[in-house]
């Protein structure tokens, strides 16, 4: 219950940020609050509920590369649903990790369209050759995700999203 969702001024999500950031937004007269949790914050002369849900209340023109989601390990393992790619096994996170389907030794690059989860066992068996080579198909072909509704579906890939957001986000 510490997050909150940032919508545009047309209801699309933005991001998610912090309680403490909204209620400053929503101070600085920056925002609208949509939706509220039912815990409260009080100070000495104020009470007022933790925000849900906030809009700005100007359009933001989004410029094309703040669209892209940022490559890091943890939006790999939430665009892969924080699966193997190989055997479609569910790992705990610590025994995830990630695999270059062309090896940098053979000229791989370090990107969206290269780069799967997958379970160390996989990962060992695989070792420096194709998925071909070792016969261990991939379940999905990896892409790139687009757009900031998809950079908000990665950070709710592995947690419950708030009631309150069902009828904002798109998943």
């Amino acid at each position: 219950m510490d997050r909150t969702l940032l919508l545009n001024a047309t209801y699309e999500p933005l991001q998610v940020v912090s309680w403490k950031r909204a209620i400053r937004m929503h101070f600085q007269g920056k925002v609208d609050v949509v939706e509220v949790y039912d815990r409260q914050v009080r100070s000495v002369t104020l009470s007022l509920h933790v925000p849900s849900v906030i809009k700005l209340q100007h359009y933001v023109r989004l410029r094309p590369q703040h669209a892209r989601v940022k490559f890091s390990r943890s939006n790999l393992f939430a665009r892969d649903k924080y699966r193997c790619q190989y055997c479609g096994q569910e790992p705990v996170t610590a025994n995830l990790t990630y695999d270059h389907v062309v090896p940098v030794a053979r000229g791989g690059q370090t990107s969206w369209e290269n780069i799967v989860t997958s379970c160390l066992p996989c990962n060992r068996r695989k070792g420096n050759r194709t998925p071909e080579e070792a016969g261990l198909p991939l379940l999905k072909r990896p892409l790139a995700p687009l757009g900031f509704p998809a950079k908000v579906q990665l950070v709710l890939a592995r947690v419950q999203a708030p009631e309150a957001w069902k009828q904002y986000i798109f998943c």
